[in-house]
C-alpha cells in the first residue's frame, strides 16, 4: 500500500483534507515529512491550507444540512434557548472559525457554523486565514522556517 507521503503534494493535500473533516487524522505528519524530505516548503502550507480549508467547508455544509429542531427534538431544549443561542451565534461566530484549526474542537466549530447558518464568505475567509496560520505556526515549532 502506498502512504500518503509517497503521493507528495497530492497526499498532503488528502492528510490535510481529512484532518480538517471528523476523521481523526493528522497532517502535520505527512507535512513535517515532505518539508524535511526536501519538498518546497511554501508548496506545502499551501497545498496543506487548501486541504484543510476544503475539509473545513465541506464540515460547515454538513453542519447546514441539519435542522434547529433536531435539537429541540433530542435534546428538549426550548425554542427560545435556541433562538437566543443561534442569534449570538450568528452575530458572532462568523469569525470564530478562525480557530476551526483547533485540535479537537475545530470540527464543532466548523460545523456549528454552518448549523446556525454563518455567514459563509466570511466563514470561509476566517477559516482560511486560521487553516495558513495554523501551517505557519508548524512550521515554526518545527524549526523548518528560515
Amino acid at each position: 500500500m502506498i502512504g500518503l507521503t509517497e503521493l507528495g503534494y497530492l497526499g498532503l493535500f488528502i492528510a490535510s483534507f481529512l484532518a480538517a473533516t471528523v476523521v481523526p487524522f493528522s497532517s502535520e505528519v505527512v507535512f513535517t515529512a515532505l518539508a524535511f524530505g526536501g519538498f518546497d516548503l511554501w508548496t506545502c502550507v499551501f497545498v496543506a491550507t487548501a486541504g484543510n480549508w476544503l475539509g473545513g467547508m465541506t464540515c460547515y455544509y454538513l453542519g447546514r444540512l441539519g435542522k434547529l429542531e433536531w435539537i429541540r427534538k433530542f435534546t428538549g431544549v426550548k425554542k427560545e434557548k435556541i433562538d437566543k443561542f443561534a442569534d449570538k451565534i450568528q452575530k458572532h461566530g462568523n469569525w470564530l472559525a478562525f480557530f476551526s484549526f483547533l485540535p479537537g474542537i475545530g470540527d464543532v466549530i466548523a460545523v456549528a457554523s454552518g448549523f446556525f447558518r454563518c455567514n459563509v464568505w466570511i466563514v470561509a475567509a476566517s477559516m482560511l486565514l486560521g487553516k495558513f496560520f495554523r501551517y505557519i505556526v508548524w512550521m515554526y515549532l518545527n524549526g523548518l522556517f528560515l
